[in-house]
Formats: structure tokens, C-alpha cells, sequence
């Protein structure tokens, strides 16, 4: 049961994060309907850069 809660809560990150930048988004009064395409976009160029030039740090950088 613990493992199952530890990697619930390791998975979930990313997504928290989302959703807490798009909750101080939208207290300033901004609609900002975009953020998961956002995370895939980055997530698919970081992969893309990393397995082009086989460093991870790249992958890092074109992710950010």
C-alpha cells in the first residue's frame, strides 16, 4: 500500500504543478485553457532533442 501511495504521489507531480500554475493563472484573471497541450508540446520536444543528440540535458533544455 505504501508503494502504491508513493508512486501515486511521484506520478501526479507534473500535474500538480499544471494545475497550480493554471490556479495563479486564473486567481490573476487570465483564462488559460492550454496547459496540458503546453506539457505535452514540451514533453514531446524534450524527448525528441534527447534521443537526437543523446544527451539528456538537452532534452531538459528543449523541454523548458
Amino acid at each position: 500500500m505504501e508503494a502504491l501511495v508513493d508512486s501515486a504521489l511521484r506520478l501526479a507531480a507534473p500535474l500538480l504543478l499544471a494545475a497550480l500554475g493554471e490556479l495563479l493563472v486564473e486567481r490573476a484573471g487570465v483564462l488559460n485553457i492550454g496547459v496540458e497541450g503546453m506539457m505535452l508540446c514540451g514533453a514531446f520536444a524534450a524527448f525528441v532533442a534527447a534521443v537526437a543528440t543523446g544527451s539528456p540535458a538537452v532534452g531538459i533544455l528543449a523541454g523548458a
